[in-house]
């Protein structure tokens, strides 16, 4: 038998205005992707010196005209897309042990969505934030206490784990079941739109995971730089510009990708 709090909750993830609310958190999602894509590209190429990270995604919209009003749009938008996951969790149904697995996915990833809701507030309100600044802080603190180098280098693990999982997810097509992929060329375009977004995420996220583990095993939290890190390391390395470039347009596919979804979802 259903709990009041379940139907509650189905009732609240039914909300008209919140799932508007979710799909705008997915577009402003794809929008600091684009923005992530755009500074990963101007670095390899020796244009620019940003963060390719949420953190320089976000200052890039602070100095634009009418930051101010997409950076409280995208605070919006993360905090509701991070409630409508919670709130998902507990009225999705399925085989109990896949359930609480998928409930367990859609609570990490509000938990993300509204750590980056936090970190575009901080900026909304005229403060400023360093993603991978914070990383190392995170790194060093975990380092400096008793089995702090096993859980780093579990986090790393973790971290490893989901960005394999989007390699998988896009390589296989598995995102076809998050919304309702057009016909035709569209149809095609979103397809492919979706393969090259979730595999260039997740490589991206997978070298990430790789200095996490690093960090650990040195006992040197400044390995550990976060996205903005891991997209630098990669053009430190023979034709790594080429793959900065590719990995920028992979993550601007990926924003392309979200728009799509924002509009098609299934929620």
């Amino acid at each position: 038998m259903n709990s009041p709090a379940t139907h509650i909750a189905r009732d609240a993830s039914n909300s008209s205005a919140l799932q508007l609310l979710a799909r705008l958190g997915f577009a402003v999602n794809g929008l600091l992707h684009i923005l992530i894509g755009s500074i990963a590209i101007t670095v390899a190429i020796g244009a620019g010196s940003g963060s390719a990270d949420q953190s320089g995604a976000l200052a890039q919209l602070a100095s634009s005209p009418g930051g101010v009003f997409l950076l409280w749009t995208v605070v919006v938008g993360m905090f509701a897309l991070g409630l409508w996951l919670v709130v998902s969790a507990f009225v999705m149904q399925d085989e109990p042990k896949r359930k609480w697995a998928r409930r367990l996915a859609n609570i990490a990833k509000a938990i993300v969505y509204i750590a980056l809701g936090v970190t575009a507030l901080t900026f909304a309100r005229g403060g400023t934030s360093s993603s991978a600044g914070s990383t190392q802080s995170a790194s060093s603190s975990l380092l400096s206490s008793p089995g702090g180098v096993i859980v780093l280098f579990l986090a790393g693990v973790a971290v490893l784990g989901v960005g394999g999982y989007f390699i998988y997810k896009g390589a296989a097509q598995k995102f076809r079941s998050d919304l309702a992929v057009p016909g035709g060329s569209a149809g095609r375009a979103v397809i492919a739109l979706g393969v090259v977004g979730y595999v260039a995420k997740g490589i991206a996220l997978a070298v990430a995971a790789i200095l996490v583990g690093v960090a650990a095993v040195t006992n040197d939290a400044s390995k550990s730089t976060g996205l903005d890190g891991a997209l630098k390391a990669l053009a430190a390395l023979p034709f790594g510009t080429s793959a900065l470039i590719l990995i920028g347009v992979g993550l601007i596919a990926y924003g392309l990708y979200c728009f799509v979804r924002a509009r098609r979802a299934r929620l």
